[in-house]
């Protein structure tokens, strides 16, 4: 008697759910002719968040205002703890040997540190502190950190220097392009170099960058994540 009235009431829950949701939590907004600003900048950036947008150059000149109230405000440092609970999430569940040869990957610019172009103009990057924070998660945990960055060779002595003094030290590896991969795309270069990882034995547990071309292509890390950045495109 008890699994039969068990049994009637998830039947009589599930029937009512679609109302329930319709009726409580779910409300499909009517078309709109006017759209306020600052709700088309959020949509504009969760497309180019998602990839949706594919190749873009520019923020649009509507979206500048909101762009660097969104950089400068809690909104993206909330989106950018989220996204690095998630890795360290995935991370803790790693069984991570003592081979040396289980990895995380990492961009650099806009991913460990702040390359915007007031500090580029200046020779120096600023921390981002969730990235740090992560970033030492990680080294506890027994990985292998490795830098992927899309900068030159030339740039290697103050790229070091960046890291060094926002904190960040014991990496494993720094690649930078070389000579030969300038032209590159960015798709193109970190692909390549992840193959040359994956055959030297590397398992790629995790990739982290802010564009798209930090973590796709062949091969891929088991789980990539994207850090927000709504300031440019890299293909």
């Amino acid at each position: 008697m008890a699994a039969s009235k068990a049994l009637f009431s998830l039947s009589f829950l599930l029937c009512s759910l679609p109302a329930i949701i319709s009726q409580s939590f779910i409300r499909i907004p009517s078309d709109r002719s006017v759209v306020d600003n600052d709700i088309y900048c959020e949509s504009w950036r969760l497309s180019v968040e998602t990839n949706n947008s594919g190749k873009w150059s520019l923020v649009p000149s509507s979206c500048a205002s909101y762009v660097e109230k969104y950089m400068n405000g809690d909104k993206f440092l909330s989106d950018s703890e989220v996204a690095f609970d998630n890795m360290l999430a995935y991370a803790a569940t790693v069984e991570v040997g003592s081979d040396g040869k289980d990895a995380w990957i990492f961009d650099v610019d806009e991913t460990l540190i702040s390359n915007l172009p007031y500090y580029k103009l200046y020779g120096e990057a600023t921390l981002l502190p969730v990235s740090l924070r992560f970033y030492k998660k990680l080294q506890q945990l027994g990985f292998t950190i490795i830098l992927l960055t899309g900068r030159t060779e030339s740039q290697r002595t103050v790229t070091v220097q960046n890291l060094l003094k926002t904190g960040y030290s014991h990496w494993s590896r720094l690649i930078l392009r070389n000579t030969t991969e300038k032209n590159d795309t960015a798709l193109v270069f970190k692909s390549r170099r992840r193959a040359e990882l994956a055959k030297e034995g590397y398992k790629l547990h995790g990739c982290s960058g802010d564009q798209w071309s930090d973590l796709v292509g062949y091969p891929m890390a088991k789980r990539i994540f994207k850090v927000p950045n709504p300031l440019y495109y890299l293909s």
